[in-house]
């Protein structure tokens, strides 16, 4: 039975997942955590940094992680995974065929028009997600943040220098 929840749960994640993976954010919390009560708020925060470390898209990995936590086994891991990434496939393979027709048409720029601030909305409501209370942001990683945005703004620091850094940063502040 969890197995067909999770696959409906995150079909339903895929076709609404406008603007990536921090936009699904808010609603595979919403899902996972506030509906379903597969993990707690901390478990979520906890999956939703792991996936941000791993390679790939974080609403996959993110997937493929809940999906193991909820069942206990590989097969919710994989189901977890193909559900939420079948609907965009899908949707892509349908619009690809019409899109080069219809991409100049008022209604469709005005759909693309319409998502952009919703996607940014969608971003922001994951960020404020994430400092929920059981993992609210406390000085030393306000600091950290702070050091690692401006090395990244101010200077030409590789992402993945400025990753170790802050991760040196975390081990010796806490």
């Amino acid at each position: 039975m969890i197995y067909w929840q999770l696959f409906l749960v995150y079909t339903k994640i895929g076709i609404f997942g406008f603007g990536g993976g921090y936009a699904m954010l808010s609603l595979i919390q919403h899902e996972v955590v506030d509906r379903h009560q597969w993990l707690t708020p901390a478990q979520f925060t906890e999956i939703v940094a792991i996936s941000q470390m791993t390679p790939g898209p974080i609403g996959i990995n993110s997937a493929t992680y809940i999906g193991y936590t909820a069942t206990g086994s590989v097969w919710g891991s994989l189901i977890a995974t193909f559900a939420v990434c079948l609907p965009p496939f899908l949707l892509v393979l349908l619009i690809s065929r019409f899109f080069a027709r219809f991409k100049h048409n008022p209604w469709v720029e005005a759909a693309f028009t319409g998502l952009r601030p919703m996607t940014v909305g969608l971003i922001a409501a994951a960020g404020l997600l994430l400092m929920n209370s059981e993992n609210f942001i406390d000085w030393k990683s306000i600091l950290i943040f702070a050091a690692a945005f401006l090395l990244t703004w101010r200077t030409n620091v590789h992402p993945i220098l400025t990753i170790c850094l802050a991760a040196l940063a975390g081990l010796l502040l806490y």
